[in-house]
Order: C-alpha cells, then sequence, then structure tokens
C-alpha cells in the first residue's frame, strides 16, 4: 500500500473520531455541523456537507465507517496515489450530500450525518479496480463477489430512498457509491474499457432513478432523518 495513502488514512480515521467523540457529548456542537436541508438551503451554511461527514451517531456507527474505510483503502493504495485519494475521498463525500440535498430540498427538517458517503466512494472505487474480489461482513463471513455486491448496493440504495429503509442515508451511499465510480475512471480512463460493463451495470440503475427524480420528484422519496 502507498504509504502516504495509509497515512491519510489514518488521519481520517483520527479526525473522525475526535469529531464525532466531541458530538456524542455535546449536542449543540453536533447540530452546529450535521447535514442539515434548512441550514443549508435557507442559511447557507454549506460547511456542513464537509463537516458532517466527520460526525457520527454512535460509536459502532463510527467503528464500522471507519474499518471500511481502512479496509478498503488498502488496495485502493496500490493503484493510486495520495493527491488521487483525497479526490477520491472528499469528491466522493461532498457529492453524496449533494444528493441528498437535491432529493431532499423540500424537507428543511431533514438531517443527516456519518461518513458513509466518502467510505462509498472509496469501496465502489476499489469494485471497479477489483471487480472478482470479495467482500465480506463480521456477521457474514462469506464473501460475495465484488461486482455483485456493487450491483446490490445500489438497487437497495434506490430502494432505501423511496422506502426509509433502516432511517438511513441512502441518498449520500447512491451518491457516494457513483462518485467514486466516476472519479476513478477519470483518475484511471482505462477503467471505463476493462470495466464497461461493471460500469453500465452500475450506473444504468442510478441514471433511470435520476430520471425519475427529474420528472417525477413525488416518486424519488423524503424523509426526516438519515443516518450513515
Amino acid at each position: 500500500m502507498n504509504e502516504a495513502v495509509e497515512a491519510f488514512t489514518v488521519v481520517l480515521i483520527v479526525a473522525n473520531g475526535i469529531f464525532s467523540f466531541r458530538g456524542f457529548g455535546n449536542r449543540l456542537f453536533l447540530e452546529r455541523y450535521l447535514f442539515h436541508v434548512g441550514s443549508i438551503l435557507g442559511r447557507r451554511e454549506y460547511y456542513r456537507l464537509l463537516t458532517s461527514g466527520f460526525l457520527h451517531a454512535s460509536i459502532p456507527h463510527l467503528a464500522f465507517n471507519m474499518l471500511a474505510l481502512y479496509s478498503f483503502s488498502q488496495g485502493i493504495g496500490r493503484v493510486v496515489g495520495i493527491l488521487d485519494f483525497v479526490l477520491l475521498y472528499f469528491g466522493s463525500l461532498i457529492a453524496g450530500n449533494l444528493l441528498a440535498l437535491q432529493i431532499n430540498r423540500n424537507n428543511p427538517d431533514y438531517r443527516a450525518l456519518g461518513a458513509s458517503g466518502a467510505v462509498s466512494g472509496v469501496i465502489f472505487a476499489s469494485i471497479l479496480m477489483y471487480p472478482h474480489g470479495s467482500i465480506a461482513f463480521i456477521f457474514f463471513p462469506i464473501g460475495i463477489p465484488s461486482w455483485l455486491f456493487g450491483i446490490g448496493f445500489i438497487l437497495i440504495s434506490i430502494y432505501g430512498i423511496r422506502t426509509g429503509l433502516g432511517n438511513l442515508g441512502h441518498e449520500a451511499h447512491l451518491g457516494g457509491a457513483i462518485a467514486g465510480v466516476v472519479i476513478t475512471i477519470i483518475l484511471e480512463p482505462g477503467m471505463l474499457g476493462a470495466r464497461l460493463w461493471l460500469v453500465l451495470a452500475l450506473i444504468v440503475p442510478v441514471v433511470g432513478y435520476l430520471y425519475i427524480l427529474v420528472k417525477r420528484p413525488d416518486l424519488a422519496g423524503r424523509r426526516r432523518h438519515g443516518g450513515r
């Protein structure tokens, strides 16, 4: 793994830990920096698009995101350098929040927090780079083919936006995941030709959903809160 990428990943984990624990014990701090549609659009507090990605709702929420970040950054660090990784992480974070903002723009009370948009971007960059690898979970140790996990994640995220499945920030998950794919292709153009089948499988459902979002926003899904 690229040593600079590994060092930056550790910095991200430490920063997430510091800010999240501050939020655990200080509700005013949490409310000031989490993702809140009314504050972003009404008071133009655009910094929340970034700061919300360093806050978490609980220790398990924080631990799961940081474990995923460290695990998937290992493989990416063998392919990209530190500047590319920084672009991937923060680009996915912002893209995820922008999609959440667009979908929930008419719901000023919508709140969310967590690094899952950024982490989703890192995961999907890894899926694109290693589509025939496998992904396993703590409570489901049997490996799932990476490409299958990616397609399933996209479909579940779209379904989750529509239904509010699990009260999670599926909008940020979806936006971050697609940003991860797009940014990876920009950084490594050869991936498009080599993984065209996978890119299409991931992008086409999202394009269809975004079409519905524009033409029939009433069908896109609206929820009050979203944890990531």
